[in-house]
């Protein structure tokens, strides 16, 4: 029998993970001897991006990437989190299998991850066996998707407000967290203070927060895993 070889990208910060998703792959391979994987790693949003274009430029197939969502920005801050990068996988690769991998386990970002990206797999950490991670490999392989026991009870959940957050609240919550000034932001944004501020007070609602202070809204983003 002909071997299948897949290429498959593990994009994560932590080297023990990776490792362990890397053994699962191995691990799979020795119960399916037709099935090789070709596997690479990258650990921060600029390394992964420079794969990802790279796999989009050639002939190679990238069938599956393991993606972590918090990972340290991109220099030029175009890329704030595996988010944005699971969403530039879907345009410019869009048959690539995306498993999601994280440690966020918030309701509400559970259920933006999935709206914008729809992973082909979900997974949270804390969920993560080896057994289950051999089980994801296989669902993603054979029938997808694969989501995790904790992802499957918050999906269940029901999301108070249908307004989820995109990548522009995703950026105008990040600058603000590095301090960046509300007068500076429409030359970094497509909007005007008018614009910038309707977002803002979309987000208090969602965050249910009354103060007028943006820390506030900082603190909560941050602890939901928007920043």
């Amino acid at each position: 029998m002909e071997n299948k070889e897949y290429s498959v990208l593990i994009i994560d910060d932590h080297p023990l993970i990776t490792d362990a998703y890397k053994s699962a792959f191995n691990y799979y391979s020795k119960l399916n001897e037709s099935i090789v994987f070709s596997i690479v790693t990258a650990q921060d949003c600029d390394s992964a991006f420079k794969l990802i274009k790279e796999f989009s430029k050639s002939e190679k197939n990238l069938e599956i990437v393991f993606l972590d969502i918090k990972l340290p920005p991109s220099i030029d801050g175009e890329i704030l989190s595996g988010e944005d990068l699971g969403l530039r996988i879907n345009k410019m690769l869009p048959d690539t299998k995306i498993i999601v991998s994280t440690t966020f386990n918030d309701n509400y970002r559970v259920h933006s991850i999935f709206k914008n990206l729809n992973p082909d797999g979900f997974l949270i950490k804390n969920d993560i066996t080896p057994k289950e991670l051999i089980e994801a490999i296989d669902t993603i392989l054979n029938d997808p998707p694969y989501y995790s026991k904790t992802v499957i009870k918050l999906l269940r959940k029901q999301v108070s407000n249908d307004f989820l957050l995109d990548n522009i609240d995703r950026k105008i919550l990040y600058e603000l967290s590095i301090g960046t000034k509300m007068k500076d932001l429409p030359n970094i944004l497509p909007l005007s203070i008018a614009g910038i501020e309707k977002r803002k007070r979309q987000l208090k609602q969602i965050f249910n927060i009354i103060s007028s202070d943006d820390k506030e809204l900082l603190h909560i983003a941050k602890e939901k895993g928007f920043i």
